[in-house]
């Protein structure tokens, strides 16, 4: 396989690591930590319900990654979970878990889980995808779909360039998104929504700017959408029906004010403290991070948005 130019994720990864570089050394090993506890005897990571699980793992591996990677012997284990998922039934979520975590495998114990793919597993992959291409131009979760999903469209954005494969009629995906947004600046997951989320804002921006389709109007669109979904406990909200701030929008709306330059929509210190705060952060003392205030226990994919928010905070464009 050869591997793509430094893909959106892996860009992503190298950023965040960067960022974490400031957290002392042991302050990082208990999140390291918390992290490999979570790994089950097959080498995959589990969620909240102790079973492994691709999706996990992609988060478990991208959390190892920012904190300063996997050992051999750690890809190694993870290796043998990824080599034992079948691709030809995953839906998108799961593929690009898969190729993502197989990618980072590869990088760290120079284990190449591609090998037992079988010939044309790329081409495949491809025509899965193409699969689930809706006619408003977006892509679905499944075949099942009948119309696009803003989420779901962006994996598969990610999914080809991680393969390093060329879009199908981006024009056709762009117009798609510009459909998705609302007049509240923000853009909305699937067509009948009226309000948009964070969430799918920050994908629907990702995917324009790999595309170079941000203007200055679309700048100040998401501006006043982030400032309506910046939390008084210094997070963001995952829209503005939401009473609180959590990590995953939290992770999400700083990571699109940080790309589109928009300074004035948070302050770094008050959202640093939403995250670290020893009483009611989302940072545990013990290693992980929860999901929002309300949270009882962290798990890896909420471990690794809390990584990420610090990350970027700590990250050069953090101190811009």
């Amino acid at each position: 396989m050869n591997m793509p130019s430094e893909p959106y994720l892996l860009r992503l990864a190298a950023r965040l690591g960067r960022g974490l570089e400031r957290m002392p050394a042991g302050r990082r090993e208990r999140h390291r930590e918390f992290i490999m506890s979570q790994q089950m005897p097959d080498g995959g990571f589990s969620g909240r319900d102790g079973q492994s699980d691709l999706y996990y793992t992609s988060f478990a591996v991208r959390g190892l990654a920012v904190l300063g990677g996997l050992t051999p012997e750690q890809a190694e284990s993870v290796c043998q979970y990824v080599r034992a998922r079948s691709q030809d039934s995953m839906h998108v979520i799961d593929r690009i878990s898969w190729l993502y975590t197989a990618l980072v495998v590869l990088s760290a114990g120079r284990t190449d889980v591609f090998d037992d793919a079988g010939e044309n597993w790329e081409d495949r992959i491809v025509e899965q995808m193409e699969r689930v291409r809706t006619k408003d131009g977006g892509y679905a979760k499944s075949e099942d779909g009948s119309a696009g999903s803003t989420y779901h469209s962006f994996l598969v954005t990610l999914s080809y360039e991680l393969l390093g494969r060329e879009l199908p009629d981006p024009e056709g995906l762009v117009r798609f998104l510009y459909d998705r947004q609302r007049d509240d600046g923000g853009f909305v997951e699937i067509a009948p929504m009226k309000r948009s989320g964070t969430n799918p804002t920050a994908a629907a921006v990702a995917i324009l700017r790999m595309f170079d389709r941000i203007d200055d109007e679309l700048r100040d669109d998401v501006r006043c959408f982030l400032q309506e979904v910046h939390s008084p406990e210094g997070g963001f909200q995952a829209n503005t029906r939401i009473p609180f701030a959590d990590g995953l929008s939290t992770f999400t709306g700083l990571l699109t004010a940080q790309d589109l330059r928009l300074t004035d929509v948070c302050d770094p210190d008050c959202l640093e403290r939403f995250v670290t705060d020893p009483e009611e952060g989302l940072e545990l003392p013990t290693g992980g991070f929860r999901g929002a205030g309300w949270d009882e226990q962290a798990d890896v994919e909420y471990t690794f948005y809390g990584l990420g928010v610090l990350g970027l905070l700590w990250s050069d464009e953090g101190r811009e």
